[in-house]
């Protein structure tokens, strides 16, 4: 392919930039051969000009497509380079939240230097089994394949974990030993993987430390070799370790710490195991303060010390052997606080009483004046003489620091033994799993020894690496047929040669260590004189001659000399390790014996100095030591099969998720990745089966390239597309790729869908663009229309308008003209009348006045006299009425008197209250007429004014005419007095009406006083009542709540009984083990094991039966059936506890359901007593009224009565008399009426009163009150019948005593339910205890010993069941007197018969005969009941098993005949009373079902013997007698109930075996749909083509993988269909086959959103359609199968919100809240991996951004969830077996012959 075709315009490539490494660009012209340079645009916009080198001509590299981006592995990018590879993993480090990316067969980590949720339980679960290219790259994944290589193969494995420090190396490690131990664990090896696990906290303590670049950097190499048995369980571990730094013990850098065991020992000083080591702070101590970094951020010293002591306990170290360890580790602490000091130029001495030295001397139990003295002193040795020399201070002090250092080293190295040993194999090793943690390539500033060995270990490595890819390679290749061409890469065999070949660097360094005068110096010349020329790896710094350069493979490194010799000969005082080895304690002196015996068996005895010079000769020097332990390493690494692990560390800072390029690219090029990526893009990278290339690049192809060979297709349209026939070769299976090719075939797809999408556009454009010109041309026509019809109307309105106008003008003009004219007319003729007029009068007045003139003076003169008259007369009558009226108030005053005096009064008074009610009544009507009478009485006044005005002018003209009215001023005086008497009598009226206005007023307060405090108790009440409806509520969550507790409990239940099963499944193979050996050592002794139920109670039954076997089997029980026995006697304990709780909880449930009812009639008596309060209100208003009413007949009768008054009463028969009469009858009976209906209200209020407060104190002073009648109420009845006219009062008395009784009644009834509460409670308390009890002795039992432990075991289990057979004695003995008392009675009921038989004995016997005759005789029938022989019950049972063989219509169309054959045949061991029977078929048939469950466990035996186990369950119900399910029963079905035996313990027993069998069916439905899900709900398309997956996601990288079935949904929902018809043909009740159809589509939901979860390549848009889909086809299934409302489409609803997801929008916060309040189902760290995983499945689709998934996770953080990050795939849900009565007759069920059941009888 041309490069003008590859660098076009638009392609982007990659620029060298110093800060970033890699930049990309956009080509903006494009390149043709011969330009010097290439015109690119940088991203953010600058245009540059990239030179290109004339004489190689190379261009930049090229930038793979974006459909690429955040490859699972580098290797299947299409073009393979070093920006490339640092781009894919800055994608997904950084944007998509991932640290493990594949490279070929190495697995890259990135420390993301933040805890992830990725390494859980549920995690390990969901890798294990799965392929390594299945899933999302992890270490788990490594893991996996390893582990699966080991079974597959055979062959050992390794793990090689790699890096540099920080980089992750030790957690990468601890995470594959956890995997391993996961998934390999042994049920009979319980605490292997826990010991192996427990060694890396102490390896840690003692080997890792802080530096400037990791807090827990691991100082040395070791290689764990886990070893498994035959059934590849984890049987134990071997470690080996390598190149401890010893030098971190004496020293340590700024910033850095000592090893991390110091810190720890100086942080737990205060304890008191510790005070004898004389500790303080670490900052007191030299060696662990140099660094100036006492602590860790987030670490604290003394848990880790606490975890170290546990680690170094389960690991069987004893504390005598740790508090040594710790001992010796303190010492080395005051070693090196011991100072030296000067003498003299040759010579050193240490301070007396050196308070350090003397305690390192006690720590380490030896003499101080010894050690004191060969700290300063050495010995010298030559052939005749021994000399003891003094040492000048700086060879003491590297003495004192090279001893400190031996001894860190040999404790170190002992508890690595001490470890190996409790970590050696318990069985043979048939195959192990390597895991090497070691150092990376390292090269700091200045490189010493130590470097120089981590670099040579790291030369070795990579040679192995390189081999071990070339080999899988070459495998590749070959299988598929391919000729291999060697392909050329950097070998590293010189550095390697020039480092450990003979005369190379470390020989050299070993000969000058043996020479007398060696120095750093001389061995640097021996190197430049021997390798400088020689070798090409071999370089000499230009400034130094104590240094030397090394050309590695990852760089070229600068090594100074300085302390190469001191360090590689490693040697330590000898007189000082024979003062150490004379220590009066145990480790130290056991430490340096060794080395006295590895010496003396390497050199032989030393005596003589010749032979220590020999011994001294013949030491190993730390170079060899490591050169041979490195050579064994390669061994064992090459007769492994290798895995990878690269681990990176992103930056210095140890930020989170941050990625410094330039230091990822340096690490990149050390470990080998670029390596490796450079090979594989020398071959054929990208590799494509040819399905997969059919698939993806179908677009590609015309339908006449389309043949039936697909093969041959892709071969002919890869021949047209690439015209170069080399950048490609076909094997068997797959077709390989150079380097870009996929790239280009992405890029011709990508251009031929942007051509179609372009056709598409311009299409849907151009039919849209019509749509829409054709819609506004049609608007514009109906616009135009409409405005025309608009305009003509407005001209015709115009019109008319302008016609109208003219017509009124014309008309108003008209109008005007009229209107003047009349105007004018009207006044001229106006005008004319009045002076016509005013003539004609002035003319009659002429004529008429002087003769009229008389007539006019006589009349009016005799006017003015008759109105004088009138008034005269008026005035008189006025002042006869006053007369009257006073007369008329005397005479009312009379007849007051005379009513008073009435003797009839009682006759009169009848109806007087209805006559005040009429009283009131108009005295209220009189208010308002004093209210005008005052109106009236102020006009009066006025009118009296004008009055006396008048009169005054009268008097004036009285006068003036003189004596003539003198007897009139008389009369006008007296008139006023009697005015001014009226007016006193008005005003005292109105003051009197005020007064009573007033006193109205305040009434009418009090009222509303009244009625306002009335109104706040109604507010209370009804807060009280909202109280109680929030009471209610409250109590209806805790009720739920309960119901969900009881749910977990059912669930934990369950659990545990599974648990509890599967031991005793493991005890009985345990058992038949035992048996097979005792039978093959004792070859005339067979016995064969007794039946076991799964409860105590039916070990119990069974144990009277088999008693004797069970003796025998106890006698040969070995310890661990022993220990299996407690283990079963606890589960037992604890799942009778179990069920207490639950019957408890049961309880609390019925009692809340109590409470809420209790409730409700609270709530209707609170409804009742606002009635009540109601009615009282009302008896108030009623006794208020009457009050009044006699208050106005007491003053009705004074008045009466009242004897000053100047008035007469009325006399009899007088109108006022009879008036009065009738008012005062009809106020009586208004009293009385009132009277009535008073008494009828409280009787009333008594009553509802009494039943209000049943349940208060008011009930027994009730009862108190009628129990007892005093003579006070006696006296009082005398008043009652006072008061009770009518008895009225007394029949309420009837009614309240009726209402007491009641109440007493409810009082007993209450004691009785408080009584049987109290008792129960009492018994609780009573099983509580006991339970405490067991909790208190399990808690003990596991501080002792397995034989103490046993045999506490058994004796607990005697004791509680001699506690059981006491009460069962005492309830005997109870039974036994209460039969003894029913015999009394029933003796003499008999004497009574007897009695009465002799008193009619011929009517006895004429009925005895009438009886005889009448009775008919019925026919034979069956009773439902099969009679068996005793022996007979395996042979049915086993027959019965046979019975799912049969088709239908041959069992007679009855689901559960075995189970209604059983229960007949338990109805027969009933009938004749059989307990043996009983229980032996009970027990056969327990142990059948659990036999053929676990001989063969397929589904349909599960299913089988799961519908039969619940239906004879539902048997063993429905007969059982008891009420409950009775009432679903037939009167047939009651008549065969059982009669002898209580089966109640037995119904547990089989309930708890169908939830056994519920769960092993739900794990066989799993292992059936789990190789179906992910192929059917996420891997299979049903169209290939345009939205097709990424090619380069669907590579396996298992190297053995089997060739797999096409598995479609169609496949899944067949499966679900075979399951479903299963349960139905076996009867299962359909609430069971609900519940099993919800698990199983939760098992659906939960694998298939995992597999979501942990494959990026998944989660695309197109798989969210898919999944959708999916879905969609199981809810149809669900309605097909009229399944829906069983809840399993509830456990799909977090894949269906998963799928919403993938498809929805996701850019801007709108969508986010959207998101947010959509996915409800799914936790936060599920929504967020989704988004980080989103992968884009065709070019132009954008990926999400990291700005949008840190707004998601911001409005995620408040919720409250559980942090694990995938679905449960175990979680089961409880299992409830609803009773489901069966309408089958027992006496109508036929055997069919086929069953050869004919031994069986019906009776």
């Amino acid at each position: 392919m041309a490069a003008a075709e590859l660098y076009s315009k638009h392609a982007r490539v990659w620029l060298p930039d110093p800060a970033e490494v890699w930049r990309s660009a956009e080509i903006v012209k494009g390149y043709t051969p011969g330009d010097k340079a290439l015109s690119v645009q940088l991203e953010d916009g600058t245009e540059v000009e990239h030179h290109i080198d004339h004489l190689t001509n190379s261009l930049p590299p090229l930038r793979n497509p974006n459909i690429l981006l955040g490859e699972n592995d580098l290797t299947t990018l299409s073009y393979l380079h070093e920006p490339a590879v640092l781009h894919n993993l800055k994608v997904r480090f950084i944007d998509s939240k991932l640290i493990y990316t594949y490279c070929g067969i190495v697995l890259v980590a990135i420390n993301p230097y933040e805890s992830l949720p990725i390494y859980e339980a549920d995690i390990i679960g969901a890798y294990s089994g799965q392929n390594m290219g299945d899933m999302d790259p992890h270490i788990f994944a490594v893991a996996e394949e390893a582990y699966k290589q080991m079974y597959r193969d055979g062959r050992n494995q390794s793990i090689i974990v790699s890096g540099e420090s920080g980089a992750g190396k030790t957690i990468s490690a601890k995470f594959v030993m956890r995997y391993l131990a996961s998934v390999s664990s042994s049920p009979t090896e319980a605490n292997v993987e826990e010991r192996v696990l427990a060694s890396s906290p102490i390896m840690e303590a003692i080997g890792n430390a802080k530096t400037i670049r990791n807090d827990n950097s691991s100082r040395f190499g070791k290689y764990i070799e886990i070893g498994f048995d035959k059934k590849h369980q984890m049987i134990g571990a071997n470690m080996r370790t390598y190149l401890l730094e010893k030098s971190r013990v004496v020293f340590q850098a700024h910033g850095e710490r000592n090893y991390h065991i110091f810190y720890q020992l100086c942080a737990s000083s205060h304890l008191p195991e510790f005070k004898a080591f004389k500790l303080g702070c670490a900052g007191d101590f030299h060696c662990t303060n140099q660094g100036q970094s006492l602590d860790i951020d987030g670490v604290d010293d003394a848990k880790e010390m606490r975890d170290t002591q546990r680690a170094l306990s389960l690991l069987g170290f004893l504390e005598s052997d740790q508090m040594a360890i710790f001992q010796i580790l303190a010492a080395i602490l005051h070693l090196r606080n011991v100072e030296l000091k000067d003498q003299s130029a040759d010579r050193s001495s240490i301070v007396p009483d050196n308070c350090h030295l003397m305690v390192f001397c006690e720590l380490m139990g030896v003499p101080y004046q010894d050690m004191a003295h060969w700290l300063c002193h050495k010995k010298l040795k030559t052939t005749s003489e021994t000399y003891v020399k003094s040492v000048p201070k700086t060879d003491a002090v590297n003495g004192r620091d090279a001893l400190a250092k031996h001894i860190y080293a040999k404790i170190f190295n002992w508890i690595v033994d001490h470890i190996n040993k409790m970590l050696k194999l318990t069985a043979r090793r048939h195959s192990f799993i390597g895991v090497l943690d070691i150092y990376g390539f390292e090269t700091f500033d200045v490189n010493s020894f130590e470097q120089f060995c981590i670099n040579y270990a790291n030369e070795k490595l990579q040679q192995q690496f390189n081999m071990h890819v070339f080999k899988l390679e070459q495998e590749e290749y070959l299988k598929e047929e391919i000729p291999w061409t060697m392909i050329d890469f950097c070998d590293n065999e010189p550095c390697i040669l020039l480092i450990e070949a003979k005369m190379g660097i470390l020989d050299l360094l070993d000969e000058e260590s043996k020479m007398p005068k060696g120095s750093d110096d001389t061995w640097a010349q021996k190197l430049y004189a021997s390798l400088l020329k020689q070798n090409a790896r071999f370089d000499k710094p230009r400034f130094s001659n104590r240094a030397f350069i090394i050309h590695h493979f990852a760089d070229k490194v600068e090594y100074q000399c300085d302390g190469f010799l001191e360090k590689n000969k490693d040697t330590v005082n000898e007189e000082q390790i024979k003062v150490l080895k004379m220590s009066k304690f145990d480790l130290p002196a056991e430490l340096f014996q060794e080395n006295e015996k590895a010496t003396t068996s390497a050199g032989g005895h030393p005596k003589t100095a010749r032979l220590g010079q020999t011994l001294r000769d013949n030491k190993k020097t730390v170079g060899l030591q490591f050169r041979q332990s490195l050579h064994l390493l390669m061994q064992t690494l090459n007769a492994t099969t290798p895995h990878y692990v690269r681990c990176i560390k992103p930056n210095d800072q140890r930020a989170p998720f941050i990625l410094d390029p330039l230091k990822t690219v340096q690490q990149l090029r050390s470990c080998g990745i670029l390596e490796t990526i450079r090979i594989s893009a020398a071959g054929f990278p990208s590799r494509l089966t040819y399905q997969e290339l059919f698939g993806r690049y179908r677009v590609l192809m015309t339908q006449k390239d389309i043949l039936a060979d697909k093969k041959q297709t892709c071969k002919n349209v890869l021949a047209k597309l690439v015209k170069d026939q080399k950048k490609y070769l076909f094997g068997k299976n797959k077709i390989f790729f150079r380097a870009g090719q996929v790239a280009y075939l992405e890029k011709l797809r990508f251009e031929k869908l942007q051509m179609a999408c372009i056709m598409i556009q311009k299409t849907i454009l151009c039919w849209v663009t019509r749509k829409k010109y054709l819609e506004m041309r049609e608007s514009t026509i109906t616009i135009q229309k409409y405005v025309r019809a608009y305009q003509a109307r407005c001209y015709v309105q115009i019109l008319r308008c302008t016609k109208a106008a003219v017509v009124i003008q014309r008309n108003l003009r008209m109008w005007v003209a009229r209107r003047c004219f009349q105007q004018q007319r009207s006044a001229a003729i106006t005008i004319q009348s009045f002076f016509r007029a005013y003539k004609a009068r002035q003319r009659c007045r002429k004529l008429m006045y002087e003769p009229k003139a008389v007539v006019i003076q006589k009349w009016v003169r005799g006017f003015l006299v008759r109105r004088h008259y009138r008034r005269s007369l008026a005035a008189i009558i006025l002042l006869q009425s006053y007369v009257r009226r006073m007369r008329a108030k005397k005479e009312l005053k009379k007849l007051k008197v005379e009513a008073r005096s009435v003797e009839h009064y009682k006759r009169l008074s009848v109806g007087m209250e209805n006559k005040i009610m009429q009283l009131q009544r108009k005295i209220n009507e009189q208010h308002e007429e004093n209210r005008a009478l005052s109106g009236k009485l102020s006009a009066i006044e006025r009118s009296q004014v004008v009055a006396q005005e008048i009169l005054r002018r009268a008097e004036e003209e009285a006068k003036a005419k003189a004596q003539r009215v003198s007897s009139l001023l008389e009369q006008l005086t007296f008139l006023q007095q009697e005015l001014e008497t009226t007016r006193r009598e008005k005003e005292e009226q109105a003051r009197a009406h005020v007064e009573h206005i007033e006193q109205v007023i305040a009434e009418l307060n009090a009222k509303n006083s009244l009625l306002s405090k009335e109104t706040d108790d109604l507010k209370k009440l009804i807060q009280e009542q909202e109280q109680q409806i929030m009471e209610s509520r409250t109590y209806e969550a805790t009720a739920k709540e309960l119901e969900r507790d009881l749910n977990e409990e059912r669930s934990r239940y369950q659990s545990l009984l599974g648990k509890y099963l599967q031991l005793e499944e493991h005890h009985e193979d345990l058992k038949e083990k035992m048996s097979h050996s005792m039978n093959e050592n004792k070859p005339g002794h067979k016995r064969t094991d007794s039946n076991f139920s799964n409860s105590s109670e039916c070990t119990q039954s069974s144990g009277y039966v088999e008693g004797e076997d069970c003796s025998v089997q106890r006698e040969d029980m070995t310890q661990s059936a022993v220990d299996i026995l407690a283990v079963l006697l606890k589960l037992q304990k604890r799942v009778k506890a179990l069920e207490q709780e639950k019957q408890s909880l049961q309880q609390q449930l019925d009692k809340r359901e109590e409470n809420r009812q209790e409730k409700e009639v609270e709530e209707q008596r609170t409804a009742s007593r606002a009635e009540l309060d109601l009615e009282a209100l009302k008896r108030q208003e009623l006794e208020s009224d009457n009050k009044r009413l006699k208050q106005d007949l007491n003053e009705l009768r004074k008045s009466l009565t009242n004897e000053s008054s100047t008035i007469a009463p009325p006399r009899p028969g007088s109108l006022p008399y009879d008036v009065l009469l009738e008012q005062l009858n009809s106020s009586s009976e208004e009293l009385d009426m009132r009277k009535e209906e008073v008494l009828l209200l409280r009787s009333h209020m008594v009553r509802q009163d009494a039943l209000k407060h049943k349940d208060t104190t008011l009930s027994e002073r009730w009862n108190s009150n009628l129990g007892e009648i005093t003579s006070e109420d006696i006296d009082r009845s005398a008043d009652f019948h006072t008061l009770n006219e009518d008895g009225e009062l007394w029949l309420a008395y009837e009614g309240l005593k009726e209402s007491n009784r009641v109440l007493e009644w409810q009082l007993q009834e209450q004691r009785r339910i408080h009584r049987e509460e109290c008792e129960r409670l009492c018994e609780q308390v009573r099983k509580v205890k006991e339970e405490n009890e067991l909790q208190q002795f399990l808690a003990n039992s596991d501080l002792l010993s397995l034989d103490t432990r046993v045999e506490e075991c058994l004796r607990h289990e005697i004791t509680r069941l001699t506690n059981e057979n006491l009460d069962l004695v005492e309830q005997q003995a109870k039974q036994d007197r209460t039969i003894c008392k029913l015999k009394k009675q029933l003796n003499i009921l008999t004497k009574r018969v007897e009695e009465t038989e002799a008193s009619a004995p011929q009517q006895i016997v004429v009925l005895r005969r009438k009886s005889s005759v009448a009775v008919p005789r019925k026919e034979k029938g069956f009773q439902g009941i099969l009679e068996y022989k005793h022996g007979d019950e395996k042979r049915l049972l086993k027959n019965l098993t046979e019975l799912r063989k049969l088709r239908s219509e041959e069992v007679g169309q009855i689901k559960g005949l075995p189970a209604y054959i059983l229960f007949m045949c338990l109805r027969y061991a009933d009938h004749i009373d059989d307990q043996q029977r009983v229980i032996s078929l009970l027990n056969s048939t327990i142990t059948c079902i659990k036999g053929a469950i676990k001989r063969r466990g397929d589904f349909e035996m599960m299913s089988f013997w799961l519908a039969n186990t619940c239906r004879f369950l539902h048997c063993m119900r429905q007969y059982s007698g008891e009420g409950d399910f009775m009432n679903y029963n037939t009167p047939r079905q009651n008549e065969q109930c059982l009669s002898n035996f209580d089966m109640t313990e037995y119904q547990q027993v089989f309930s708890d075996l169908a939830i056994h069998v519920y769960q092993q069916l739900i794990k066989c439905s799993e292992d059936i749909l789990n190789p179906l899900i992910v192929a059917g709900m996420l891997e299979h398309e049903t169209v290939d083509g345009v939205l097709g997956s990424k090619p380069t996601d669907l590579k396996k990288r298992s190297s053995h993988l089997s060739e797999e079935q096409d598995i479609t949904m169609e496949t899944l929902l067949l499966q679900l269909d075979v399951l479903h018809t299963t349960l139905t043909q076996h009867g299962m009740d359909l609430e069971l086959i609900k519940q099993v159809v919800r698990q199983q589509f939760y098992i659906i939901c939960a694998i298939t959103l995992n597999h979501l979860l942990l494959r990026k390549g998944m989660c695309s848009w197109n798989k969210g359609l898919q999944i959708k889909y999916r879905v969609y086809q199981l809810e149809e299934w669900l309605e097909e199968k009229e399944l829906a409302e069983c809840g399993a489409k509830e456990t799909l609803e977090p894949l269906i919100q998963a799928a919403q997801l993938l498809k929805i929008r996701k850019k801007t916060e709108a969508d986010a809240q959207a998101i947010c309040t959509m996915c409800r189902a799914l936790t936060s760290a599920q929504i967020v991996k989704i988004l980080n995983s989103y992968t884009p499945g065709i070019e132009s689709e954008e990926r999400v951004s990291s700005t949008f998934i840190r707004t998601i996770e911001t409005l995620l953080k408040d919720r409250i969830e559980s942090p694990m990050l995938l679905m449960d795939v175990n979680n089961t849900f409880p299992i409830t077996l609803t009773f489901t009565p069966s309408p089958v007759a027992l006496e109508t069920i036929q055997i069919p012959a086929s069953l050869n059941l004919g031994f069986l009888t019906h009776i």
